[in-house]
């Protein structure tokens, strides 16, 4: 995708709304963390493993089909999918450690 010059006002325009959104859901989403208290942050995690599988579900998608689509699709996606695959891997080996934390002693 090329864009001239004057297509630029126009762009940097239409891209606003969604840069005040991600900028709004950012400082919301740090308000409610931080209210949470520390008994939920294991079922919050669960959570957000949970989202991170669906992220690695959608980007699994977006890379088999971005054949047709611009490189930065393939990228973003695939950066989507190595970064989300640590996550979950991450959840399930904190999750892991601990459950052996409560297991009886022999």
């Amino acid at each position: 995708m090329e864009f001239s010059v004057q297509e630029i006002p126009a762009l940097i325009e239409s891209v606003l709304p969604e840069l005040y959104l991600l900028i709004l859901a950012v400082f919301l989403g740090i308000e409610v963390i931080g209210r949470v208290p520390q008994v939920l942050h294991t079922p919050l995690m669960s959570g957000s493993n949970a989202l991170s599988g669906v992220v690695v579900i959608g980007s699994i998608l977006m890379v088999g089909r971005a054949e047709d689509a611009h490189w930065s699709v393939l990228v973003l996606a695939s950066l989507a999918l190595v970064l989300a695959t640590v996550n979950v891997v991450g959840g399930f080996a904190v999750t892991a450690r601990m459950l052996n934390m409560f297991r009886k002693k022999k």
